[in-house]
């Protein structure tokens, strides 16, 4: 059928799309959008938090504008970054029982024609960037290096997490340059709460292949962490609370925010005590769940943005 083994069975591409386009939007993971809802979330955070900067509200017509920019930019994006990841690991993806079924190593769509896809998907997201302010166009092109860079880190380091979680965070940048058109310390806290956000959910997402990884010799913080882990997790969602507070802070977010950061904080603590890491699906489950994560925590900005001081 073509079907992808971690894609849901009901999943819209295999049972709407056209059949000649299938394998590209597989290719894309469309039929698996949690990367996109990732992506979004630190761009759709950072607009919504730099919006009364500049005496606006999330409502205003621009500010919605801006974060429906940012959600096509995070499905294109998301779109390329999965076909270089792909491209560059198909030789790695026929050996893992999970990613072998995915277009590229099963034969579906060529090396070529994936570059090509590839270079369709990047016009199409510089076309989304021109239309925001110069500053965040300029933290849109210097992004591409951490996208280039980040599939070969399995190779060199057992902390590949650490680059992801660097490239799929940018948006928290960008989004409060495209507002602001600067940067200053909350954007920067944003990011870093992405940043150990990623490291704890994509953790627990490496755990589904960690004995396909040791067998191949690709690296990964589940390999390295091991028996350790959930005591790590627990660091990286604590760090993920605090950074998210402190770019609360430096905004001048309303309490109403501060409150609702409980909520996304027993949100993580459940992952982490309820996950088995030795269960691929409990992984794969618990790693989904963090669009709610990123609905929450956007659900308490949009509260707290009225306020303009703690």
């Amino acid at each position: 059928s073509g079907s992808v083994a971690d894609a849901a069975p009901d999943n819209w591409v295999d049972k709407w799309a056209p059949v000649s386009t299938q394998p590209y939007l597989r290719l894309m993971r469309a039929d698996r959008p949690i990367g996109t809802w990732l992506l979004f979330w630190p761009g759709a955070w950072a607009i919504t938090l730099a919006a009364p900067q500049i005496g606006k509200y999330v409502l205003y017509p621009e500010i919605l504008y801006l974060i429906g920019l940012f959600l096509v930019g995070a499905f294109v994006m998301r779109g390329a970054g999965c076909v270089w990841n792909d491209y560059t690991d198909r030789e790695i993806d026929a050996q893992v029982a999970r990613t072998a079924s995915r277009p590229i190593p099963s034969g579906q769509v060529s090396g070529s024609s994936a570059l090509i896809f590839l270079g369709v998907l990047l016009l199409i997201g510089f076309l989304i960037l021109i239309q925001l302010s110069w500053a965040a166009i300029g933290l849109g092109v210097a992004s591409l290096a951490l996208i280039a860079i980040y599939p070969f880190a399995k190779r060199f380091t057992w902390w590949p997490q650490v680059f992801l979680g660097l490239a799929i965070n940018w948006g928290a940048l960008m989004g409060w340059a495209a507002v602001t058109g600067s940067l200053s310390a909350a954007p920067l806290f944003l990011y870093l709460a992405g940043v150990c956000w990623t490291l704890g959910y994509d953790t627990i997402y490496a755990h589904q292949d960690k004995e396909d990884d040791a067998l191949i010799g690709v690296k990964s913080t589940a390999l390295r962490l091991g028996a350790n882990t959930k005591t790590w997790l627990w660091g990286f969602y604590g760090l993920t609370l605090v950074f998210l507070a402190l770019a609360g802070a430096f905004a001048g977010i309303g309490w109403v925010y501060f409150a609702g950061l409980f909520m996304g904080g027993f949100h993580l603590m459940r992952q982490v005590r309820d996950t088995d890491l030795d269960r691929p699906e409990e992984c794969l489950a618990a790693f989904k769940s963090n669009r709610d994560f990123g609905i929450i925590i956007l659900a308490c900005l949009f509260a707290g943005t009225p306020g303009t001081s703690l």
